[in-house]
């Protein structure tokens, strides 16, 4: 099996295909289950802070309790929580009350199949496909948590960067002192856009977490993208919002997170952000 993963590119590509499908089940969980485990530990912080009795509350966390319907709290059979698969059968309805179940979750599954299979395919049997794997499946998470909440958590964000900064200690995507240069001017970056917004508006513009973010992209890739990383996010950020506005889906004003954007530039600055700076100075340098 080994042999074959590492001489056929096809059986790599479909066998980590079908692994995605299996963590974009997961990552469904995380997605949601995250957010409302920041938010109990929050409020268990601020009753400690207040000194009032920290009220008990059953076990919540990525593995506890089982998944259940939220509408009828009918409990999820593993035919049930097939990937892709169970959604069809079920007509995205709960097979017990009938409640419509988000597209979402079929959505994130094939997402993270398909982008794991590109990732198999650009970086072949290596340990940097395990890599880039990882930071593929956690700017998934990150993307649908802060489209959700506009939440990027330092649970993930932290340690992406820090992954980031020793898979590049062996030169893995780029050198050790690019790495170390892009997560500090990834974070510099944003930090002083949202400081001279503030300073001349009043207003703060994006939240720490895309600092996170950012300096975490620049960990794994290098500062050398993070031009085309800001500027790609920008300009689709920009295009998607008047978009919403033209539609009226998104009022003037309404807050639309910054995180997506930045992990889907981000990752594909991994696969083309160097050939892509290439050709961004070539349009805009003369000569």
């Amino acid at each position: 099996m080994i042999e074959m993963l590492a001489t056929s590119p096809a059986a790599l590509t479909i066998t980590v295909a079908v692994l995605g499908l299996l963590i974009g089940s997961f990552l469904n969980v995380v997605i949601y289950r995250l957010p409302v485990m920041m938010e109990n530990r929050w409020r268990a912080d601020c009753q400690e802070h207040a000194g009032d009795e920290e009220t008990a509350e059953a076990a919540f966390n990525l593995i506890t309790p089982a998944s259940t319907c939220p509408h009828c709290q009918h409990k999820i059979r593993a035919w049930e929580n097939i990937p892709v698969i169970s959604y069809l059968l079920l007509r995205g309805k709960c097979i017990a009350c009938k409640a419509r179940i988000s597209p979402q979750y079929p959505l994130v599954e094939l997402a993270t199949a398909a982008l794991s299979a590109a990732v198999a395919w650009q970086f072949g049997f290596s340990w940097l496909t395990l890599a880039a794997l990882l930071f593929t499946w956690t700017l998934i998470a990150l993307t649908m948590i802060d489209f959700n909440t506009q939440l990027l958590p330092d649970s993930l964000t932290l340690p992406l960067l820090w992954l980031g900064l020793l898979i590049n200690t062996s030169n893995g995507f780029t050198d050790p002192v690019s790495a170390i240069w892009g997560a500090a001017a990834g974070y510099l970056s944003l930090w002083l856009v949202y400081q001279l917004f503030k300073l001349v508006t009043g207003k703060e513009g994006m939240g720490y977490g895309d600092f996170k973010l950012l300096a975490a992209i620049g960990a794994w890739c290098g500062w050398q993208v993070l031009p085309i990383t800001i500027i790609l996010s920008s300009v689709i950020g920009a295009v998607v919002g008047i978009v919403l506005i033209v539609l009226q889906r998104q009022q003037r004003g309404t807050p639309i997170p910054f995180g997506p954007f930045l992990a889907g530039a981000g990752w594909i600055s991994l696969f083309w952000g160097n050939d892509l700076m290439q050709a961004w100075l070539r349009i805009s340098v003369p000569g």
